[in-house]
């Protein structure tokens, strides 16, 4: 079971059945098979092949699925990484992947400008929608039209590295998840049967496509399956409406966010949604009032489930046909088994919190050039999460606690400790603590609070300073300047404590 076994299969039996829209233009699967063996061709000539990572910096669009597939085909893995990221982002995790070749949007020119020459494994940087201006650099349309006749591609197996997806992690650097063949292909099949989709299913694509939610819902199912992508470069509520109505399409997945914005955009009808069989949510957790409103609005199913990166990423959902529990995450989804325990790993009783722990064919292989962290996250062949959650009689899941600190923007995750790391670079910053705060658009929003040397320090000042290092999510939304951090009798900042202070006003 791999990624390349699914589009060639899809290639021989769904040949002339739309693969992908974009914008009025469309191919069928025999199309996208032959435009990602010509990327493939065009990389191996490169001298890329197995074992070798290329990384991905674009949108959603055509090019990113094209390259994606392109990529694996020649038995290398694909690095995907946010557009939007700064550069400093971007320089950590190509040179910690040792990317081979990059492929970008056109606009990240000035970027690779300033970090090529730190960079000796990245040898060739592939732009989309601009021209060549290095001998280091090429255009995509060379690319996609290199023939890759006589090319043949080398043996890919389910062990083989397919994805390496990195999440921020407490530390302040982020962590690089290798998911093999296997992880990723197992999941979108296991999600497939489970949710009941098929070939003549047709999907909107418009969560961001470099993450894994939508590499796996949105992108490796409905290739497995031989369905239908109809991609939208970004998130405006009345362009998805349209879209559903105007192209019918079968399933929608968001996060709690998107769905937030359809509920309160008034021009949006049912009719707009009535070809949708059901909807997926995931990213964050979707609150019970906003499910039942929008289910009661559109008449809908919204079947909530859970996952993280690091298991590629699904592991519970509630079932689109049967007992749905709002608030839950669900079910084990085939294969995957999920498990709550205590300090010592030990399985509580229905009920108890615990820790959340999973096993299946799906979890990573472990964290790139992190083995300590790898032998921390995966004990005995489970992954521990690090999130709160109790079972209940039936075997449904219930999150109690976000995994360690996280704060979830709009879908994203936003780690505390690299946003303080960021505050403390400035001169005037003594201390930080960030938290997250419930914001009704994006579900949190990051909010600082700072302690500095003296009171010249504007808080437009340090959202400048914090705008050179950080996308733009990760960036305080308040920052709050305050004599003294709440701490324990160690000296460890108490975020809990602001937590709680924020929510009692």
């Amino acid at each position: 079971m791999t990624l390349v076994d699914n589009i060639e299969r899809s290639a021989r039996e769904h040949a002339n059945r739309t693969a992908y829209m974009f914008q009025g233009m469309q191919a069928t699967y025999d199309e996208l098979y032959r435009q990602a063996r010509n990327v493939a061709g065009y990389l191996s000539k490169k001298g890329v092949g197995k074992g070798d990572h290329v990384a991905l910096l674009l949108g959603n669009s055509p090019h990113f699925l094209i390259s994606y597939y392109g990529i694996l085909l020649t038995g290398a893995a694909v690095v995907p990484i946010n557009p939007i990221y700064t550069w400093k982002e971007i320089l950590y995790i190509l040179h910690d992947s040792r990317a081979k070749v990059a492929i970008a949007i056109a606009s990240l020119l000035p970027t690779f400008e300033k970090v090529k020459q730190t960079l000796p494994n990245l040898q060739e940087v592939v732009l989309v929608g601009g021209e060549s201006e290095h001998e280091w650099t090429s255009a995509f349309e060379k690319m996609i039209a290199h023939s890759s006749e006589g090319w043949r591609r080398p043996d890919i197996t389910e062990d083989d590295l397919a994805v390496i997806l990195y999440t921020s992690g407490t530390t302040g650097q982020p962590k690089g998840a290798m998911l093999t063949q296997r992880n990723m292909a197992s999941n979108a099949d296991s999600l497939a049967k489970y949710l009941g989709v098929t070939a003549n299913d047709r999907f909107v694509t418009v969560l961001p496509m470099f993450h894994v939610f939508c590499m796996t819902v949105c992108m490796n199912g409905p290739v497995a399956l031989g369905a239908t992508m109809i991609i939208l470069p970004k998130f405006s509520p009345v362009e998805v409406a349209a879209t559903i109505r105007e192209q019918q399409a079968t399933v929608f997945a968001g996060v709690p966010t998107m769905y937030n914005f359809i509920m309160q955009t008034p021009s949006i009808v049912p009719d707009d949604l009535a070809s949708l069989r059901f909807c997926i949510s995931g990213g964050a957790s979707l609150p019970v009032a906003l499910l039942h409103s929008f289910e009661k609005k559109f008449n809908k199913v919204i079947s909530e489930g859970y996952g993280l990166s690091e298991a590629a990423p699904a592991t519970a959902f509630n079932p689109v046909h049967g007992v749905r529990k709002p608030g839950s995450i669900g079910v084990n989804i085939p294969g995957v088994e999920n498990k709550i325990v205590d300090a010592e790993g030990v399985e509580v009783e229905r009920g108890q919190v615990g820790e959340l722990i999973v096993r299946g064919p799906n979890v990573m292989k472990g964290y790139l050039n992190m083995p300590e962290e790898t032998a921390r996250t995966i004990r005995d062949g489970w992954l521990y999460t690090g999130d709160i959650a109790y079972m209940d009689e039936d075997g449904y899941i219930f999150i109690v606690d976000r995994k360690k600190d996280m704060i979830i923007v709009g879908g994203y995750n936003v780690y505390p400790r690299e946003v303080e790391e960021v505050l403390y670079e400035h001169p005037k910053v003594v201390e930080a603590a960030v938290i997250g705060v419930p914001d009704e658009k994006l579900g949190e929003t990051p909010q600082a609070y700072v302690v500095v040397r003296d009171g010249s320090l504007t808080e437009e000042e340090l959202k400048t300073h914090c705008r050179k290092f950080l996308a733009k999510y990760k960036i305080p939304d308040k920052i709050i300047f305050i004599d003294e951090l709440p701490k324990n009798t160690t000296g460890k900042i108490l975020r809990r404590a602001l937590r709680d202070k924020v929510l009692n006003q």
